[in-house]
């Protein structure tokens, strides 16, 4: 918005990338939103709200998890953009986090504006005719739905199917950065650690009355 750098620096272009190396932009083109109006903003709450609530709720503790989602989904989103004319994905990654937390809390009942209630599986397509009525392109709509689908099809789904495993395994370093250790429960606290054993609890425990 204040012009030291411009979208023509941050899109999806496979030739740049591959050929000028400018890997900038296969992150880049998910952090540009457009400019500043009422479609910039319904994304940002969207992204807000339902990041969190993934985070908060399904992903609990699972941080390598989560960001492997992110990873897995982006990876696709640009596989796509390299036979497309798509720009900036931004809108798509958008999608994709609405249609994971929808099918994964299909029993919430949702208000879109005062105007329609549905259930949390119907938002995405809500969405995305909210979006053709503003006038914009509904492939990286589309783009979001379908990523988001392949993604809870291969960890919700079919590792629930007779005979289906779990195909998305999230790489140890990835676990290694984002996830706390587990205590080892096979670990015995020195004798000088123990609660009993610290400075003034032989005291305390004098002091109790009896």
């Amino acid at each position: 918005q204040l012009e030291f750098i411009t979208p023509f620096q941050l899109y999806f272009n496979p030739d740049l990338i591959f050929r000028k190396f400018q890997i900038w932009r296969l992150i880049t083109n998910f952090l540009f939103f457009g400019p500043l109006g009422f479609s910039f903003f319904f994304n940002m709450i969207f992204l807000y709200r339902y990041c969190r609530m993934l985070e908060e709720g399904s992903f609990r503790g699972r941080t390598a998890d989560f960001v492997f989602m992110f990873l897995f989904g982006g990876f696709l989103m640009t596989l796509f953009g390299l036979f497309a004319s798509l720009f900036f994905l931004g809108q798509a990654f958008t999608i994709m986090l609405v249609y994971v937390w929808s099918r994964r809390n299909p029993y919430i009942r949702m208000n879109f504006f005062g105007l329609l209630n549905f259930q949390a599986p119907f938002l995405p397509w809500v969405l995305m005719g909210f979006s053709l009525l503003l006038g914009n392109s509904i492939i990286i709509d589309l783009l979001g739905i379908a990523v988001g689908h392949i993604y809870y099809f291969l960890e919700d789904v079919f590792p629930n199917q007779p005979g289906g495993k779990k195909l998305l395994l999230t790489p140890g370093f990835l676990k290694m950065v984002f996830d706390t250790p587990e205590e080892d429960p096979n670990y015995n606290t020195l004798p000088e650690d123990q609660p009993e054993n610290q400075p003034g609890a032989q005291d305390q425990n004098q002091q109790r009355p009896q």
